[in-house]
């Protein structure tokens, strides 16, 4: 049985799953390479934050167009992790756009 010490969480955001998708990928891949278990990437809800806005600003008060930013989310756990498989992980360059937060 592992211990809470060996698990390595892994949280990623972006605005592009694409980009997301492609980063989880490649870190399972890294970390498979080291032979840890690997379970995710889970796909967490995505945020959806709605904007309404004023086509004009003096008339047509009807008149509003609406736009939207989604935060997609993906969560990756590592279990039986070694040093080499953390000294992977900090190697490891995503692209421009997705945050990682890596919690030991």
């Amino acid at each position: 049985m592992s211990s809470a010490s060996e698990r390595i969480r892994i949280r990623m955001e972006a605005y592009d799953y694409r980009a997301l998708d492609a980063s989880a990928k490649e870190i399972v891949e890294h970390a498979r390479k080291t032979n840890a278990r690997v379970s995710g990437p889970v796909p967490l809800p995505t945020r959806i934050e709605r904007y309404t806005v004023l086509k004009s600003p003096h008339v047509n008060k009807k008149s509003r167009e609406q736009f939207e930013l989604r935060t997609h989310k993906r969560l990756i756990d590592i279990h039986d992790a070694n040093a080499r498989t953390a000294e992977v992980l900090n190697r490891l360059v995503v692209p421009a756009g997705v945050f990682v937060k890596i919690k030991a």
